[in-house]
This record gives structure tokens, sequence and C-alpha cells, in this order.
């Protein structure tokens, strides 16, 4: 009985929209129509309104950090259940018709609470390639990707299957910005 609730409040707690929520609240719009459409912290910062998008990045870490240390404490056995479920409600929320956000966000929430070595990993790559191109898309491209390189290259992880299916998904959040990058137009993002 204990998973299907986990697999449900996992969800349900991923899928909550800050970036909607927060650009309703404080700037009487909608996300979806401002930028890419997207629910994100990067599309947040597209708002003009810079403590907005932070909020939203933090909001949205948060959220993945909460839910998985506590499975983490109390069960375990399910961290990367609870762990895939949160990243799936950012993606696709219940509330927004499954059009959410990209999922980057709720993936560093995830990495803090199972690992900090791999949380530390993702953010120096995401800094790394984005102070060299400024594209968050392909900073986080990179970053997600360099988790399960460190592991195949360094240690001998029995979980590196799971962080390549993070890879793989967040690859699928972005392959519009793939097409965007291979095409050179992709927009740069300024988040400072």
């Amino acid at each position: 009985m204990e998973l299907p609730i986990i697999i449900l409040c996992s969800y349900l707690i991923g899928s909550i929209p800050f970036g909607y929520i927060l650009t309703k609240i404080f700037l009487k719009k909608d996300i979806r129509d401002i930028g890419s459409g997207n629910i994100g912290a990067t599309n947040a910062l597209r708002t003009g309104n810079k403590l907005i998008g932070y909020s939203t990045l933090t909001l949205d870490v948060l959220k993945a950090v909460l839910t998985v240390f506590f499975i983490k404490l109390n069960y375990p056995e399910y961290i990367y259940v609870s762990s895939l479920c949160v990243f799936i409600g950012h993606v696709f929320p219940l509330w927004l018709k499954f059009k959410g956000g990209k999922g980057v966000a709720a993936y560093v929430g995830i990495l803090f609470s199972i690992d900090l070595l791999l949380c530390a990993i993702f953010i120096v790559t995401w800094f790394l390639l984005y102070l060299i191109s400024k594209y968050s898309s392909l900073s986080s491209l990179f970053a997600s990707l360099s988790v399960p390189v460190y592991l195949l290259l360094f240690l001998e992880s029995k979980n590196i299957f799971f962080f390549l299916i993070m890879f793989v998904l967040v690859f699928f959040t972005h392959k519009e910005n793939v097409k965007r990058l291979i095409n050179k137009e992709e927009s740069k993002t300024k988040i400072y």
C-alpha cells in the first residue's frame, strides 16, 4: 500500500506549477503566454522580474528536495521511484493539462537529496557551460549528461541506469531547444 501513495504524493507535489502560480499572483499574467510558454524558472526570468524567476527556481528545487529527502529518510527503497514521479509531475502537471516545465530545477533537487557530489557535478557543469555559451538549454543538457558520465568513469554504480533515464528525459524535454541550437535559432538567457 505504501508504494501507490508514494507514487501519487510524489507526482502531485512535483506537479505544483510555481512559475505559473507566481506570475499569476504577482504579475497578473499567464506565464504560458510569455517567452517559450514554459512554466519553469528560465521562462520565469523572461517575465523581466528576476525575483519571480529565482523564486520559481528555488521553489521548484525545494519541492523535489523536501519530497525525495522525506522518502530517503522514511522509505529509502523507494527513493528512485519517488524521484522519477516528482520529475514527471513537474514536466506533466495534472493542474495544467500535463504541460509543465523542463524538469531541470526538479532534477537539481533530486540530485541534492540523493547525492551532494552528483548535485555539485551537475551545478558546476551547468555554470561552466553557461559561462561559455550563455545557453541555458545547452548547459542543462550537458549537466544532465555529466552525472551518468561521471558515474560511468569513476564509480561502478548500480544506479547509473536511473541517471541515464533522467538524462534521456531531460533531453526529451529539450528536444525543441536542440532543434533551435542546431539551426542556430536558440535564444541566449540572461540569468543575472
